[in-house]
């Protein structure tokens, strides 16, 4: 089977660009894969690894000659990578994204790129609390959803191949628009991860007062009684809240407005039920909890990851369009 794309490029190379390298690798998607990033310790972990063919520091040296380029940087470098690789462009070069912010990538990145280059928003819902180019594997994005944020202009051939090249890595493609992207992701990941930082930052706060209050040898054993005597609730929160920080930070700056919105929502929420526990109304917090654990059932029936794609049946079928 012929590579989908003889050279493609990805600028940043941390737990997205490296298992999408990965998965590219597995497959023999890319004739030729080349990376770019800034620190000289990543570049080389990258080649040591093997997941990359060429790596280099000048991002306008990287894309010379690309097909494809993914841009997997925080979301706060999308316009200065535009700027960087937009002269540098082949004829009919594909670039596309993986940031979970779809409104401001386009914005960040469409209008800097030459007319003969074309640029489709996607974004993988997939990942760790890991990062780095060690962080990456190839089964990354088996069986998870990969959302397409197409505009009127997006170009229809290249929108076809980005979508082809993750549906035969594996993911399952969904194509909606950014506006709806970015409300959706707002409550179903950028909220609770909000509400993570916050909640661990609170018993941060906690902790530090109750050692500030100890004042005996035996107390003082006891100051990270918090994080010790945590149950399993808390320590969910601290996996989330163990993600990226400049990721993060970029994502809720992105997307203020959505993000916004639904804060706004769960905090009228959470004063009705601070209401409900103050005056004793046991049956509106029963009837709330009831309903919220129809929602996990729900949530729970509906697989992290949907086992009956196969990556190399994906494959198969490419070949055979070929």
């Amino acid at each position: 089977m012929s590579p989908q794309f003889e050279k493609v490029t990805l600028i940043g190379l941390g737990l997205i660009g490296s298992s999408l390298a990965w998965a590219m690798k597995r497959g023999g998607l890319a004739g030729h894969i080349a990376g770019a990033a800034r620190s000289a310790e990543t570049r080389a972990k990258s080649l040591e690894l093997g997941f990359v063919d060429s790596v280099s520091d000048d991002m306008a040296e990287a894309v010379k000659d690309a097909d494809l380029v993914v841009i997997c940087t925080p979301l706060s470098a999308y316009t200065a990578v535009a700027r960087a690789i937009a002269p540098h462009l082949k004829d009919g070069a594909i670039v596309s994204d993986v940031g979970s912010c779809k409104r401001s990538a386009i914005d960040d990145v469409q209008q800097y790129l030459p007319d003969h280059a074309h640029f489709v928003a996607a974004h993988p819902i997939a990942g760790t609390e890991n990062s780095g180019p060690e962080a990456g594997f190839a089964e990354l994005f088996d069986g998870r959803y990969l959302i397409i944020t197409p505009t009127s202009g997006t170009d229809g051939k290249a929108l076809e191949r980005v979508k082809r090249l993750w549906e035969t890595i594996g993911a399952i493609v969904e194509i909606m628009s950014p506006e709806h992207h970015d409300r959706v992701f707002a409550i179903t990941s950028h909220l609770p991860h909000l509400i993570a930082y916050t909640i661990v930052g609170t018993v941060a706060d906690l902790e530090h007062q109750l050692a500030r209050e100890h004042v005996t040898d035996e107390a003082l054993v006891r100051t990270n009684e918090v994080v010790r005597f945590s149950g399993s609730g808390f320590r969910d929160f601290t996996r989330i809240a163990g993600s990226d920080p400049t990721m993060w930070r970029d994502v809720f700056l992105k997307n203020r407005e959505a993000t916004l919105e639904m804060l706004g929502r769960f905090t009228e929420d959470l004063v009705a039920l601070q209401r409900a526990i103050r005056w004793g109304e046991g049956e509106k917090l029963h009837d709330w909890f009831t309903r919220t654990r129809e929602v996990r059932r729900k949530v729970l029936t509906e697989p992290a990851r949907a086992p009956q794609v196969d990556w190399k049946e994906n494959q198969k079928t490419s070949s055979d369009s070929d």
